[in-house]
């Protein structure tokens, strides 16, 4: 689902306006991954991940009428995300402060047939170690940017950064990435 898609803006204007259960339901389809990979990030664990991304997806059922108001729900979705995911963090190591430097980042790549998987898997583990070596916020920049779709400014409003920091931690993404795959490959 993309990020401002006429889709996307439909199902909430019948969420909000008539309280369109099967538009809820496609909502859902589309975000719910998203939001489950993301928060899989911050806490692996798959049980509070999957709570986290039911627990936004309930927020925004409850929260329905407003959500005309959002200027980017998907966003709004993520932030949600990001809070009860650094909440949940927060409650299981009691008071021990947690930063989102320190935070492991998994890339999840989906591929599109076996024959792919197959011919790409080398290749995707290979990835998956040099981005599992980038700095927390580099990989979730990375992840969020390139995985999820979402742009600078999205992704600057996630994690509560500046859009020139985003673009930063890109720029240092790619180049390590692009600096680790090349070694591996022998392509230097």
């Amino acid at each position: 689902m993309s990020k401002h898609s006429p889709d996307l803006n439909n199902l909430i204007s019948h969420i909000a306006l008539y309280d369109s259960e099967s538009s809820y339901e496609q909502l859902f389809k589309g975000l719910f991954p998203s939001l489950y990979r993301f928060s899989y990030c911050l806490l692996k664990s798959r049980e509070l991940s999957e709570e986290v991304a039911s627990d936004v997806m309930i927020s925004l059922w409850k929260n329905r009428q407003k959500l005309l108001e959002v200027e980017n729900v998907r966003v709004y979705a993520f932030v949600i995300a990001r809070n009860l995911s650094l909440n949940a963090l927060n409650k299981n190591t009691r008071q021990e402060l947690v930063s989102i430097d320190d935070i492991q980042v998994e890339v999840v790549m989906d591929s599109l047939n076996p024959e792919q998987l197959l011919i790409n898997d080398e290749l995707k583990k290979k990835l998956q170690l040099a981005t599992q070596s980038l700095p927390g916020k580099c990989q979730l920049v990375f992840k969020l940017i390139k995985e999820d779709g979402l742009s600078y400014k999205e992704t600057a409003a996630v994690l509560n950064i500046s859009v020139k920091t985003v673009d930063a931690h890109l720029v240092t993404a790619v180049k390590k990435l692009t600096a680790l795959l090349k070694m591996e490959f022998n392509l230097m």
